[in-house]
């Protein structure tokens, strides 16, 4: 297999949660152009139907789920339609998370109820998709979490809890690969600041403002990331040319 060949997922079927729109969607559209089937799940039906078809216009197989991924049972019958439709897995990225009402609080100020939200939406869902994309992976695969930069660095006022979440999905992931290889591999993938829906509605700036922030970031890329820079780690991590990597969070951040 040649060094090229070997970034190939030709023949492969993947799953994407939270793939609706901002970086889900470009992990979705990266791994069609990179020859993989995809079911897009998230929970705005017509989001998800969006993404199915620009899949499909990449001629692959497309599967649009709408779907809650902090209910075990929505996310057992979105594995149970997308390797009924496929005929398999052998992809599964946990994508979706984030602020479940897109507040920022001091963390004194977080109530028991946001406390069990954002762990559902950041960490349960990642324990409901690998209990299901291993159910669905007889002959093996490989599972994604999308953690974030905030794992690493922590965050400021405000996302603290979050970024403790995506610290345990880092942990999780490397408990992960011990358990279940060498028949299936996770890793991670943390992005830093890309400039999304999400992100503009999270951070409260507009693009203008936000461009104005950068400096102050000190990215040694000098630019925010692009879902299609995220997409393109996934469809590495998942790929044959990352069949000796497990237990990794990569960190695709700007510097």
């Amino acid at each position: 297999m040649s060094v090229l060949d070997q970034f190939s997922l030709a023949g492969q079927k993947a799953v994407v949660t939270g793939g609706g729109k901002g970086i889900g969607r470009g992990i979705a559209l990266c791994l069609a152009e990179a020859g993989a089937d995809v079911a897009v799940a998230a929970r705005t039906r017509a989001d998800v139907e969006a993404v199915a078809r620009e899949v499909e216009a990449r001629g692959r197989k497309a599967l649009a789920v709408a779907a809650d991924v902090t209910d075990a049972k929505q996310v057992a019958a979105l594995a149970e339609s997308a390797a009924r439709a496929f005929g398999g897995l052998t992809i599964w990225v946990n994508n979706a998370g984030g602020q479940p009402d897109n507040t920022q609080r001091p963390f004194v100020e977080v109530g028991e109820q946001n406390f069990q939200d954002q762990l559902n939406l950041n960490l349960k869902s990642v324990w409901a998709g690998v209990v299901e994309a291993v159910r669905h992976m007889k002959d093996g695969g490989s599972i994604i979490n999308i953690s974030s930069s905030a794992s690493r660095y922590g965050n400021h006022s405000g996302h603290t809890l979050y970024a403790a979440a995506k610290a345990g999905v880092n942990t999780l992931t490397r408990s992960l690969a011990s358990e279940l290889g060498p028949k299936i591999r996770v890793n991670a993938v943390a992005p830093g600041p890309v400039l999304t829906e999400t992100f503009y509605e999270t951070v409260r700036v507009d693009h203008d403002q936000a461009m104005e922030m950068l400096p102050m970031m000190q990215l040694p890329s000098a630019r925010y990331g692009t879902p299609e820079d995220i997409g393109a780690a996934v469809v590495f991590m998942a790929s044959p040319a990352a069949s000796w990597i497990t237990g990794q969070t990569l960190f695709v951040s700007g510097g």
